[in-house]
């Protein structure tokens, strides 16, 4: 699948227009998604895997966590507003086209105290494969935890 610049750069305005977390573009078909943290990347790789192979994707933040789904969904390019070096060479090891505002040495928590938590868990990973089981566990238990608060 090849997009041309023009709609690359429409998916890219509707990440900032809609203010979402990040879109999907696969051919004319386009999808915004919302969630904050990599649950909708999680979401897509178990449920969609046909829709994301080959896809465009714009995202606001692109931490290694997030890069190793992508890599997983067999995305074809990567917009990333902001992204960790981490991030990028786990993307173009995997030869995925990789195109940012903005990159870090890693992604900051939300508090702003410290490294991402998905980051941090995935920083010793060398594959994509290997943060998988870290990235499902680690949403499983915030989902647990908000789900018992």
């Amino acid at each position: 699948m090849y997009l041309q610049e023009e709609e690359r750069n429409n998916a890219i305005a509707l990440l900032f227009n809609e203010k979402c977390s990040c879109v999907v573009r696969r051919e004319d078909t386009i999808r915004i998604f919302r969630r904050r943290g990599v649950r909708d990347l999680l979401q897509l790789l178990h449920e969609e895997p046909s829709f994301t192979a080959g896809a465009f994707i714009a995202d606001k933040v692109v931490g290694k966590g997030a890069a190793a789904l992508m890599v997983l969904c067999r995305f074809q390019e990567v917009f990333a507003d902001v992204i960790s070096t981490p991030a990028r060479r786990l993307l173009e090891e995997a030869k995925i086209h990789v195109r940012c505002s903005v990159e870090v040495p890693n992604i900051i928590d939300r508090t702003g105290t410290g490294i991402c938590p998905v980051e941090r868990l995935c920083s010793d990973c060398k594959t994509a494969e290997e943060c998988l089981p870290r990235i499902e566990k680690f949403v499983a238990d915030m989902t647990h935890a908000h789900k018992g608060a």
